[in-house]
């Protein structure tokens, strides 16, 4: 299957490799394709870049002490069921005088015993989902809070290594850079971004900082409609758009716009 001429199909697998819950040979499958198609890897890489972000703003936070109860219930009731199992191998000794009442005895209380281990067990399977419920509402909403992506680009070397990440967001008319390769410009050095429109020259979208993720202003007439993206190298501060890139192009990539 082309995944290409499938957006939201795209989008959901690029969602689970970046979650983890794309396994087996579905997730080798994806991955190969993703070393293929630009695309694919673009998306691939949005994924792990929403995902990473998501990380980062997650502050620590202890657990609740009803965790903790809630597990040590877990180990106190499997370790009671492991007695009930131990007691029920062990040979019953000969019966003596009064014994069928202690026998009594001892079935009510393993009966007891084994009802409170399923209760306990019932109330830590009820808090456990709860609790995971609460933590999956908390990631959709992050995920809706996520900014929309119309354009995405990933600009290789010369190598075809990915070594940026490039998308624009028209809510917040800002192009987000993330650096995914090794390359370090000098300190009298500046990368420059730059549109490479169908007719005409390029045209500068900005010159890069040495942070591994920036954000550059843009508007959707900068982005629209132009086939690639290109950084070059140039000295410190960049140089004026009309004059074009003056230094060795780095960079390049095609700018797609998405479906979804």
């Amino acid at each position: 299957m082309n995944l290409i001429r499938h957006p939201e199909l795209l989008d959901r697998l690029a969602a689970a490799h970046a979650l983890g819950t794309l396994r087996g040979g579905a997730r080798r499958r994806f991955e190969a394709m993703a070393r293929e198609q630009a695309p694919v890897r673009a998306a691939a890489l949005v994924w792990q870049s929403r995902v990473a972000s998501m990380n980062e703003l997650q502050a620590p936070r202890d657990p609740a002490p009803a965790v903790w109860t809630r597990i040590e219930n877990l180990v106190r009731a499997d370790a009671e069921q492991q007695a009930m199992a131990a007691a029920r191998a062990t040979p019953a000794a000969p019966p003596t005088q009064g014994g069928w009442l202690r026998s009594l005895a001892l079935w009510r209380g393993t009966t007891a015993a084994g009802a409170l281990a399923t209760v306990l067990a019932v109330v830590t399977a009820v808090g456990l989902r709860d609790n995971l419920g609460a933590q999956i509402g908390e990631l959709q909403a992050r995920l809706e809070a996520t900014p929309a992506i119309e354009y995405v680009a990933v600009l290789n070397d010369d190598k075809a290594s990915a070594s940026m990440l490039v998308t624009f967001d028209p809510k917040s008319k800002k192009l987000t850079l993330q650096r995914v390769g090794g390359f370090q410009e000098a300190s009298d050095k500046s990368l420059q971004l730059w549109a490479l429109p169908p007719s005409g020259g390029p045209r500068s979208l900005g010159v890069l900082s040495q942070e591994r993720l920036l954000q550059l202003a843009a508007d959707q007439t900068d982005v629209r409609e132009v086939p690639a993206l290109a950084i070059s190298l140039e000295p410190k501060g960049g140089v004026p758009s009309e004059t074009g890139p003056t230094g060795p192009v780095l960079f390049k990539g095609a700018l797609i716009q998405k479906m979804l």
